[in-house]
């Protein structure tokens, strides 16, 4: 657990190492939920840019497929075909 001391301005700074766990950087924004209990939920906050997204859904599990492909499995579906 990591300690975090509150500045006279009502101010935490945190720690190196949290901030490597969250993955975040110079200049990144964190998201805080208030939480019931007096507890707070952090998170990195999502770019939402488009450069952010893309490969986000890479898998080593999920097979790449071509649009034929992509297509022919939709026609299969919309048929009740497996």
């Amino acid at each position: 657990m990591t300690t975090l001391t509150v500045t006279a301005k009502g101010q935490i700074t945190f720690r190196k190492e949290v901030l490597q766990h969250l993955g975040v950087k110079p200049g990144d924004k964190v998201e805080v939920d208030l939480m019931p209990n007096r507890k707070l939920s952090v998170r990195p906050k999502g770019s939402g840019s488009i450069d952010a997204f893309i490969g986000s859904l890479k898998s080593p599990d999920n097979p790449v497929l071509t649009l034929e492909e992509i297509k022919e499995a939709i026609e299969k579906g919309w048929a009740g075909e497996r």
